[in-house]
């Protein structure tokens, strides 16, 4: 189970996007997993 910090971190992220208007599940991670795409080929 995830708790403490992370879990906030997670909860902020998720917030986010459903605010944004992005409420499915699928697509919320879907596009978390773009996220972490263009970070890693940024930090490359």
């Amino acid at each position: 189970m995830i708790t403490g910090e992370l879990r906030s971190q997670i909860d902020k992220v998720w917030e986010t996007f459903w605010s944004g208007g992005i409420a499915n599940p699928i697509t919320v991670i879907e596009q978390i997993t773009y996220l972490i795409f263009i970070k890693q080929l940024d930090d490359k």
